[in-house]
């Protein structure tokens, strides 16, 4: 099953999913399929962003190389403003009270604004268990230079503020107060030295023109070298499948119509991030940046805001079970 509309392509026919993770997808489709409806009904962000086609590449695998000299952002595409320096990834503010407090959510930031100034840094490999990756790219941009470093930062403090709102302690793994990354295999252990009870990797991905939506990576079972993720498979996915399903509703943004059959879930066991990690975490993918009208969305701030409330009342719900 599928979200499909009037802006969204159907996806791709493929082969009949048989895994297990179907069946608790299928329960949060209406929900989520009734939020983006309703969403549709009452007039959905759009409008196209305009720019040639990029190289499709994805955010998570292969390194896309930031402009020298990018255009100047609009006001909307301007990140939010730097936190004090109290809420460093070493250090959070004082959680407030509320359903969350006693909680710890660690908030991933994508790739690194700096990341493309360090590329003898970031191209160094780190061991991930199942192989070898570097340590770090410098992600994707939008045609007309808006990255996905400075996406991913400002839905991170967005989210941050959605959460320490509801008492939970947050940390980030890097907030532009460093030269480059972290690398993938210290950004699993940021949120693993943290012992969080949900660590979220925020990012958008660089693919083909009209291929559009979100998509949810959720780890898959490995057991190599010093990666274990057995643990937190089934709790991962319980993360991401209540993220998936708030963020259509928050954002009325379709799953996917490139990957995960249109379920806005994909398992993958390549990415460090995951594979090092202790404690249930996913990535979000939360748009395709080189497609023009996911675009449009991605550099309004007003649907990064949805962005972050979806993302956050997902983390919430699994939170509070």
């Amino acid at each position: 099953m599928s979200y499909v509309g009037p802006d969204f392509d159907p996806p791709q026919p493929r082969r009949p999913r048989r895994r297990p993770l179907t069946v608790a997808v299928a329960a949060l489709v209406p929900g989520a399929l009734l939020g983006w409806v309703v969403y549709e009904a009452v007039g959905g962000s759009g409008g196209d962003a305009s720019g040639a086609v990029g190289t499709p590449v994805s955010s998570s695998s292969a390194p896309v190389s930031a402009p020298a000299s990018a255009p100047e952002s609009t006001d909307d595409e301007k990140p939010s403003p730097s936190p004090d320096p109290s809420k460093t990834p070493s250090a959070s503010a004082p959680a407030a009270s509320g359903p969350l407090k006693g909680k710890v959510v660690v908030i991933d930031p994508g790739h690194n604004p700096s990341n493309f100034q360090h590329t003898a840094e970031i191209n160094k490999k780190v061991n991930i268990g199942t192989n070898w990756k570097e340590c770090d790219t410098t992600g994707t941009s939008t045609n007309s230079g808006y990255t996905e470093a400075k996406f991913t930062l400002d839905v991170a403090h967005r989210l941050r503020t959605l959460l320490e709102q509801q008492g939970a302690t947050v940390k980030l793994t890097q907030d532009g107060d460093r030269p480059y990354g972290p690398c993938v295999d210290e950004r699993a252990r940021i949120g693993n030295k943290a012992h969080a009870d949900a660590v979220v990797s925020i990012h958008a991905d660089g693919a083909g023109a009209g291929q559009r939506g979100f998509h949810v990576i959720l780890p898959g079972s490995v057991h190599a070298g010093a990666a274990d993720t057995r643990p937190i498979v089934a709790s991962s996915a319980d993360l991401g499948e209540r993220i998936a399903g708030n963020f259509v509703r928050a954002t009325g943004s379709a799953p996917s119509n490139y990957v995960g059959d249109g379920t806005g879930l994909v398992t993958r066991k390549d990415l460090g991030g995951l594979n090092l990690s202790t404690v249930p975490k996913v990535f979000i993918e939360c748009g395709n940046m080189r497609d023009t009208k996911d675009a449009a969305q991605l550099t309004s701030g007003a649907w990064r805001q949805k962005a972050a409330q979806g993302i956050s009342e997902g983390i919430v719900s699994f939170l509070r079970g």
